[in-house]
C-alpha cells in the first residue's frame, strides 16, 4: 500500500478533454522523507516510515533526535507508517513526491473533519424540527426519551445532542485527476475531509471494485 502525507489547499474545478467540469481538491505534497524501512526479518512486517513537515530542533525529544540522526535526515514534525509488500524500491533519506501516484489511479484520503462544537440533534443527526408556531413549545428538542415504567431508561445509541465533528474520516475510491509535478500537488476528484491547510493521508485504495 503506497502512500504519502499531504496538506489540503482547497477546492477548484478543471475541464477534461470533453469539456466536462470536474470538481477537484488540491492537495499539496511537501517532500515526504523516508526515515525508516521495516522488514519482515527484523520487525515482523514490511513497511516504510516517512517524515513530513518542518519542526524546530528544540521541540524534538531526545529519542526522536537520535532516530532522525540515525536516518541522516532533518527532524520532521510528523511520522507516518505505510505497510508495503515490497520495500526494496525505497531507501532511507529518499524523498517521495506527488508523482508516486499516476493519473487515473484510485486513492483513499484520510483526514480530521472540521469541528462543529456542541450541537443539537437537528444539526448533528439531521432530525426534523417541531412546529414553528408559538404554542407548540417543541421546536428543536430531541424527541421522546422513552416510556415511563417500562423500559424506564434511555436505550444506548439514542441520537442526542453532543460534540460534532473533529473526527477521523476516510473517503474511499477518489480518482487522481491531475498531478502537478512543478508544484508537487495532487488534484483529486471530489471533496476530502478537513479544513484548508489540514493534514491528509493519501493511500492506494483498498477497494478495487466499482
Amino acid at each position: 500500500m503506497k502512500g504519502l502525507v499531504g496538506r489540503k489547499i482547497g477546492m477548484t474545478q478543471i475541464f477534461n478533454e470533453d469539456g466536462v467540469v470536474i470538481p477537484v481538491t488540491v492537495i499539496e505534497v511537501e517532500p515526504n522523507v523516508v526515515t525508516q524501512i521495516k522488514t519482515t526479518e527484523k520487525e515482523g512486517y514490511s513497511a516504510i516510515q516517512i517524515g513530513f513537515g518542518g519542526i524546530k530542533e528544540k521541540n524534538v525529544s531526545k529519542p526522536l533526535k537520535g532516530h532522525f540522526e540515525k536516518a541522516g535526515v532533518i527532524a520532521k514534525r510528523r511520522l507516518q507508517e505505510f505497510r508495503m509488500n515490497n520495500v526494496s524500491e525505497f531507501t532511507v533519506g529518499q524523498e517521495i513526491k506527488a508523482d508516486l501516484f499516476q493519473v487515473g489511479e484510485k486513492v483513499d484520503v484520510t483526514g480530521i473533519s472540521k469541528g462543529k462544537g456542541f450541537q443539537g440533534v437537528i444539526k448533528r443527526h439531521g432530525q426534523r424540527s417541531g412546529p414553528s408556531a408559538h404554542g407548540s413549545r417543541y421546536h428543536r428538542r430531541p424527541g421522546s426519551m422513552g416510556a415511563a415504567t417500562f423500559p424506564g431508561r434511555v436505550f444506548k445509541g439514542k441520537k442526542l445532542p453532543g460534540h460534532t465533528g473533529n473526527v477521523q474520516i476516510t473517503i474511499q475510491n477518489l480518482e487522481v485527476v491531475k498531478i502537478d509535478v512543478e508544484r508537487n500537488a495532487l488534484l483529486v476528484k471530489g471533496a476530502v475531509p478537513g479544513p484548508k491547510r489540514g493534514l491528509l493521508t493519501i493511500k492506494e485504495t483498498v477497494k478495487t471494485g466499482k
